[in-house]
């Protein structure tokens, strides 16, 4: 058997793209045999999609699942390069074993989700590297999140779905509430529709980030100090426009988008009639498929002569 090195590693690694451990259990597997190793690692479809690793994955899903009683959700992000895999059934379907899966564990980061079992005996990121080698694509699951509740509910909402459950804007609402159920499930669903609409940053004010908030105060500091008013009308003057960007970015100091009249917090406070006890929204997340990722621009004709050229 031949010596396994920390250079013979790297040179796995550096031929293949694949990960350090995968090249060194290759390299155990073949007695150290590196032509034997790139083989090996092809044939678990390691070093497949270990090459397709560097492509930008910015299409794919984000699935939303509730649980069964209603007081538990979860919103998932899996990204893959096209929108064509979107439409796959085995893509689909993997997606929605992984919410699955995140929700039956409760994971706390996707990192943990990454680890878990994904049910074939297998964890989550195994069996997506598995996929990436079989459909082609390099695929990626980016996020995951999930929020309960004590009492009340977790309403789920996908905008133009693509398949129940799955699109490209997944949102979730958490409500706290003994009151009637249905009541809480109209509520939910409008308020879900509402963050799809809106984008809010921030639950309440207390949650708005201090920096953000200073870096906003200082912006309109330097815009009212232009108009060459006194600082005191200056201070007024901030603290008008504080008001406003609230109403932006601040969720229960939005203005619903479906009367275009009256603020959230008023909207959950009317609520509670219905619902015939007080009700608390504590929570909100919302996922956009690919918000974020910085997607190449590909010179279609240059990669043809690339690989023409050799």
């Amino acid at each position: 058997m031949a010596e396994i090195t920390a250079a013979t590693v790297k040179d796995l690694r550096e031929r293949t793209g694949a990960g350090m451990m995968d090249c060194k259990k290759a390299l155990s597997e073949t007695s150290g045999d590196i032509e034997a190793a790139v083989d090996w690692l092809r044939s678990k479809g390691l070093s497949k999609a270990a090459k397709k690793s560097g492509r930008t994955a910015a299409e794919g899903l984000v699935s939303v699942l509730g649980s069964d009683d209603g007081r538990s959700a979860v919103v998932v992000e899996i990204n893959a390069e096209t929108d064509f895999v979107a439409r796959n059934e085995e893509f689909q379907n993997f997606v929605k074993t992984v919410a699955g899966r995140a929700l039956d564990e409760s994971v706390a980061s996707v990192e943990e989700l990454a680890d878990a079992d994904y049910g074939n005996g297998k964890s989550v990121k195994d069996t997506l590297t598995e996929l990436i080698a079989r459909i082609g694509e390099n695929m990626a699951l980016r996020r995951a999140q999930t929020m309960s509740v004590s009492k009340g509910l977790v309403s789920t909402y996908v905008h133009n779905a693509l398949v129940p459950g799955m699109g490209k804007i997944g949102v979730l609402v958490a409500l706290e509430s003994d009151g009637n159920k249905a009541a809480l499930e109209t509520l939910g669903k409008q308020l879900a529709m509402h963050v799809a609409a809106a984008n809010p940053e921030f639950l309440n004010v207390e949650a708005v980030d201090a920096a953000s908030l200073e870096r906003e105060r200082n912006v309109l500091s330097e815009q009212a100090r232009e108009s060459g008013k006194p600082e005191d009308i200056i201070a007024k003057m901030v603290e008008g426009r504080i008001r406003k960007y609230y109403e932006e970015v601040v969720l229960l100091e939005q203005v619903f988008v479906m009367d275009n009249e009256t603020k959230i917090a008023n909207v959950v406070k009317a609520a509670e009639k219905d619902a015939g006890a007080p009700v608390k929204l504590v929570g909100f997340a919302k996922f956009v498929l690919g918000e974020g990722i910085e997607k190449e621009e590909v010179d279609f004709a240059a990669e043809v002569a690339a690989v023409a050229n050799g």
